[in-house]
């Protein structure tokens, strides 16, 4: 019984000391990965995100574990992270695999129910959006999209001659 709630001083040593250098290591590791992973998420910056904070978690709690393992555990996923972002700058069909395309919701005022019920936005997400861009009506927009890391993007119709750049192509404003 007195395990579960005191294992001893040097338990609460070892976690104190391998903790907190598993903190500054995983700091780092994060400061020479870049912004990128400390950017907005999509999907794989969220699966590498979790998979960090879980390797700090194993590190900190289980006694098996060495502070070497775990600093090889950061910079692995690190280096995966990376070599991944690498090759979707560089080949789009692995950037369409990793990020995904942006989805067009809403288009000169009008909601496309086909891209809600594929992407399972609702119209009120949409109108909330709306709101929170400043708009009351949705005839005031030219285009809705959802981002490639969740976000909705409200747009206003434009004056003319301006494009709306999609992965997928250009959508023309027109007057």
């Amino acid at each position: 019984m007195e395990q579960m709630f005191f294992s001893g001083w040097s338990s609460l040593l070892r976690t104190l000391v391998v903790g907190t250098l598993a903190y500054v290591t995983l700091v780092l590791f994060l400061r020479v990965s870049g912004k990128r992973t400390l950017s907005k998420l999509n999907a794989f910056d969220l699966i590498v995100t979790v998979s960090l904070g879980s390797t700090l978690a194993t590190v900190l709690l289980n006694r098996d574990l060495s502070l070497a393992d775990g600093a090889l555990a950061f910079a692995l996923l690190n280096g995966l992270q990376f070599a991944v972002t690498w090759s979707s700058v560089r080949l789009p069909p692995v950037r369409a695999l990793i990020t995904g395309e942006p989805s067009l919701l809403l288009y000169r005022g009008d909601l496309l129910e086909t891209a809600l019920r594929t992407t399972r936005v609702s119209r009120d997400e949409v109108y909330s959006a709306s709101r929170k861009a400043g708009h009351l009506h949705l005839r005031e927009l030219e285009a809705v999209v959802l981002e490639t890391d969740g976000s909705l993007t409200v747009m206003k119709r434009g004056d003319g001659g301006e494009a709306i750049v999609l992965s997928d192509g250009t959508v023309r404003v027109e007057r």
